[in-house]
């Protein structure tokens, strides 16, 4: 991606921030501390660690006085030792609102930046940075269907001869669809508990590489639920699975859970 089109990328999350600014001095600071356990970590469609490891992410979401901003900060360790150079640093800053709130076509977005850190690389040879714009229409489909697009453009922090990414900068494109089951809905007697149910359809457009086939890579279905405990706390557990079509991406299919503890402030 030019310099000139980063330009015009963070001139526009500025703009859209800015009436969200002059409002922020009544809002109070909130945010998520969360720590999720994934029993494989696998991110956009590939497993990065391997070998079925998982992975330990502590991470902090701070909302900035309630005016769409936000950062995002998360440490990735891999479960056990043997993985060399496998610590992440990931810092998020986005924007979130909401555009035709009265209409069938409400949307839903997200745009922001992403900066993934390796720590135990100094010379910063292995990180990337990436821009990316979420879309979801809750209202759309009368039964509660949330179909959602979501576009990244991922590219290396550094181009140099040295650095393992050079190639491998791309696009990723993202169909998905959301549902929120309520449970007591199907069985009588049942306190209520939501069961959040997802699909996403996962185009690859170069990102990862020149072995990288621009084509459908993969599809990832989801069911998670949260369990509230009181004080704030909150546990959800997860589980995934990945078809996987193209194997220049990943040859496997993959099953994972995730296990959050979540505490918002």
């Amino acid at each position: 991606m030019s310099m000139k089109k980063k330009g015009i990328l963070l001139f526009t999350v500025i703009l859209l921030s800015t009436a969200g600014l002059v409002q922020a001095q009544e809002r109070k600071l909130s945010g998520t501390i969360d720590i999720t356990y994934l029993s494989s970590y696998i991110w956009r469609g590939f497993d990065l660690y391997g070998e079925s490891r998982g992975a330990i992410q502590p991470s902090i979401d701070v909302d900035l006085f309630g005016t769409g901003l936000g950062v995002k900060v998360l440490y990735s360790v891999a479960d056990g030792s043997g993985r060399v150079n496998a610590e992440e640093l990931r810092t998020t800053l986005y924007y979130g609102n909401s555009l035709f709130d009265d209409e069938t076509y409400k949307t839903d977005y997200k745009v922001g930046w992403v900066y993934y850190n390796y720590p135990d690389n100094s010379n910063k040879i292995r990180d990337w940075q990436e821009v990316f714009a979420s879309f979801s229409w809750p209202k759309v489909c009368p039964f509660g269907v949330v179909p959602s697009y979501t576009i990244v453009h991922l590219w290396p922090s550094k181009t140099t001869s040295s650095s393992i990414h050079r190639a491998s900068a791309g696009w990723v494109h993202v169909f998905g669809l959301g549902y929120d089951l309520t449970l007591s809905k199907l069985f009588e007697g049942m306190p209520k508990q939501v069961l959040h149910l997802s699909y996403d359809m996962v185009y690859n457009d170069g990102m990862g590489g020149g072995t990288v086939d621009h084509d459908w890579s993969h599809a990832v279905f989801g069911a998670s639920t949260d369990f509230d405990l009181g004080h704030n706390l909150s546990f959800t557990p997860g589980l995934y699975y990945q078809s996987s079509w193209e194997d220049s991406v990943n040859p496997e299919d993959e099953t994972w859970v995730t296990l959050s503890m979540k505490y918002r402030f």
